[in-house]
């Protein structure tokens, strides 16, 4: 039976190639560097567990009591060999966070399309080929704004604050569900560029606009905006918001998807200015619940409340 005895390990590439036998046949895994902060396994395990004691079965005719979600700390340059390990091992399924989202693309068999246009995968599945790569953060972020702020992604304007990997899934996310307007504020000229360049193809009737965010706000910046944090500012005390809120035009709502600590400086900023605010926490929730599907076959709106119970579990 699941359970979280062994959520608080992390392995290594070692453990792998040493641990032939220490596997289930329907291990499945997170890959990242650093890796200990990461709350996956407690809110996969926590799920199985739970789906396990209700005896529920996979519409892929595989029965999940003997599935366990592991925590590899995998350096870069280990990604190639962790991968053909994994397979080799006859993991089910893998999540890879940073910074193996982008790395990983040349080291699967097959790429989803959705995941293709995103350029990164944080999900991988198990085929006799090899892997086969999804991103599901996308899905996550429209799951968890729709759930937290009552709002569709395509259905106002979206301020997004980044130009990295994770600010292009939400970009490509928002353009796909028809946003009317992406605006895109970023520190980088170049990066910023380089990502609108990408996005334009996909941008459809949708307004594409990029703006440095020390730079006073455009003229034309339209009112009712969602604002979306896809930075790491707000992960270290001290951190500066990614942006002044106080010079947007009201009203805005603000996601961040950070979720340790629960508010960042942005997020006060918001409650200070009475807008709707949420964390990163249900996005961590839905973008799981979302790869556990692909593994088992489970929908993912029947575990995301497994997870989410899981997580508030000490």
């Amino acid at each position: 039976m699941n359970d979280f005895r062994d959520t608080n390990r992390v392995l290594t590439l070692a453990d792998l190639e040493t641990g032939k036998g220490e596997f289930s046949p329907n291990s499945l895994a997170v890959l990242g560097h650093p890796i200990a902060h990461s709350l996956s396994p407690r809110m996969h395990n926590g799920a199985l567990a739970a789906l396990a004691r209700s005896g529920a079965v996979s519409p892929k005719a595989v029965h999940i009591g003997d599935w366990r979600y592991h925590a590899f700390d995998i350096a870069p340059e280990d990604l190639a060999r962790a991968l053909r390990l994994l397979h080799a091992r006859g993991f089910r399924g893998l999540n890879l966070t940073v910074p193996h989202k982008v790395l990983a693309l040349r080291e699967v068999a097959e790429i989803d399309p959705p995941a293709r246009a995103v350029g990164a995968v944080n999900t991988l599945l198990r085929t006799e080929a090899g892997w086969r790569g999804f991103n599901t953060d996308g899905y996550g972020l429209a799951a968890a704004v729709r759930e937290a702020l009552g709002l569709d992604l395509g259905a106002q304007p979206v301020l997004l604050l980044g130009a990295g990997g994770a600010a292009r899934g939400a970009a490509v996310e928002c353009l796909q569900r028809g946003c009317p307007a992406l605006w895109i504020a970023n520190r980088s000229q170049e990066n910023l560029e380089t990502l609108l360049d990408a996005l334009r193809p996909l941008a459809g009737q949708a307004d594409l606009h990029g703006f440095a965010p020390a730079n006073a706000i455009p003229p034309h910046f339209p009112e009712g905006a969602l604002v979306i944090n896809a930075t790491a500012l707000g992960l270290h005390e001290g951190d500066a918001a990614p942006i002044n809120l106080k010079t947007l035009p009201r009203p805005i709502s603000v996601y961040d998807m950070i979720y340790n600590p629960p508010e960042t400086p942005l997020l006060r900023t918001a409650r200070e200015l009475g807008a709707p605010t949420a964390n990163g926490a249900a996005m961590l929730v839905h973008q799981g619940a979302k790869a556990l599907e692909i593994w088992s076959g489970i929908s993912a709106e029947q575990i995301a409340p497994l997870m989410q119970a899981a997580l508030r579990t000490q």
